[in-house]
């Protein structure tokens, strides 16, 4: 099958990475495909990015339909209900699949992330998703691009902020909210104090079983 990966940001490399990734959680089930936003943000770090990254999201809409599922890899899900609209096979978010990994059994969960300024939207993606158990969003300090720049720096400021949410919350997991944080959710994983969510490869394999069931947008 055919797994469509749509990077709302702009970066080519950042989806190239996130193929890469997700290529690498479906093995021999799903050849996964890149496609790229044509405008909007390299780095979508506030509100305003992310609702132009939902227009870019819903203008790939006519290139996708050879696909058997979508996902899109940006957490905030911008743009999913739109191409929902416009497809008929399975649209996948990674918050969608990765708050509710995190949410399995119960557990109280956060999401870290290096975007202060969509803290409020991604309360708002909790709700929605009924997850009333969700306990909030802890952040990276300092500019975001620039700590994204700094592999190194982006794995301690993250693990910090994980260190973070456990302390202050007693969360039980937690998500770590970008797809450009793919790598270093990877990284992360095994040291983590309680488990880490990867957002994209739960993305994968809810697509996976999605279209295993025979399950239609």
């Amino acid at each position: 099958m055919k797994l469509a990966l749509v990077n709302p940001n702009t970066s080519a490399a950042t989806t190239a990475t996130m193929v890469r990734i997700a290529a690498e959680t479906a093995g021999a089930l799903a050849a996964v495909e890149g496609y790229t936003a044509a405008f909007g943000s390299a780095l979508i770090t506030g509100p305003e990015a992310l609702d132009l990254a939902a227009e870019a999201v819903a203008a790939l809409a006519p290139a996708l339909g050879d696909a058997q599922a979508v996902i899109v890899a940006a957490f905030g899900d911008p743009g999913l209900d739109r191409l929902r609209a416009a497809l008929d096979v399975p649209v996948i978010g990674i918050a969608e699949a990765g708050m509710a990994e995190a949410a399995n059994g119960g557990r109280r969960f956060g999401v870290v992330t290096t975007t202060p300024d969509l803290r409020d939207r991604i309360a708002k993606t909790a709700l929605r998703y009924g997850h009333h158990r969700f306990a909030g969003t802890w952040t990276t300090p300092g500019d975001p691009v620039t700590l994204m720049a700094d592999p190194r720096a982006l794995r301690a400021s993250l693990a910090a902020a994980i260190e973070r949410a456990v302390r202050e919350a007693g969360v039980e997991a937690v998500v770590i909210g970008g797809g450009p944080l793919a790598l270093a959710a990877r990284a992360l994983s095994a040291t983590a104090p309680v488990p880490l969510v990867e957002p994209l490869p739960a993305a994968v394999r809810l697509a996976l079983t999605r279209v295993a069931a025979g399950v239609r947008t």
